[in-house]
């Protein structure tokens, strides 16, 4: 996916690059005509539209939203050095809204998929409580860890669960 955002970029790019490169060389010599002005007011609105469109389609799915009404909420507490949930196994499938909050200092809850691969993080932070929402599309113990550093035994700073296939 990263891929794929990287060249549709680097196309974007090369096109408002060669508007500019038009709009420059069309100034070179006498003052324009109007012609020439009403095609750079043209380019100029048609790039601030074309932005809008492509800003609000790729924040479409906003990371951050807020779940649904039918999903599992699973409250997530932390302190020096430990994490906690209020239930150990995850149907898969299921959307689910962790909420996470901690009890001292700042931790980075990184969930990993059975292949230790990061699959969703959040910051947990005293006094707050931030929602991470996420859905499990692979059976398999995933793993809690701590991703910011919070003191002498943030190594020992794990927890696991389940996610199962519904019955």
């Amino acid at each position: 996916m990263q891929t794929t955002i990287l060249l549709i970029t680097l196309v974007l790019m090369a096109g408002v690059l060669t508007l500019i490169l038009r709009t420059v060389r069309a100034t070179d010599g006498p003052a324009p005509s109007q012609t020439v002005n009403r095609t750079r007011s043209w380019l100029i609105w048609a790039m601030i539209a074309g932005g809008v469109i492509i800003s609000v389609a790729s924040l479409r799915e906003w990371p951050h939203a807020d779940a649904g009404g039918d999903a599992l909420v699973v409250n997530v507490t932390s302190g020096q050095w430990w994490w906690d949930t209020d239930t150990t196994e995850i149907p898969l499938g299921q959307q689910v809204e962790f909420r996470v909050t901690t009890e001292d200092v700042n931790h980075g809850l990184g969930i990993y998929d059975p292949d230790m691969r990061l699959v969703a993080q959040v910051q947990a932070m005293p006094e707050y409580i931030n929602k991470l929402v996420h859905t499990f599309d692979e059976p398999g113990t995933y793993q809690i860890l701590c991703m910011e550093f919070c003191g002498i035994a943030h190594h020992d700073m794990t927890y696991e669960f389940d996610v199962v296939e519904a019955n």
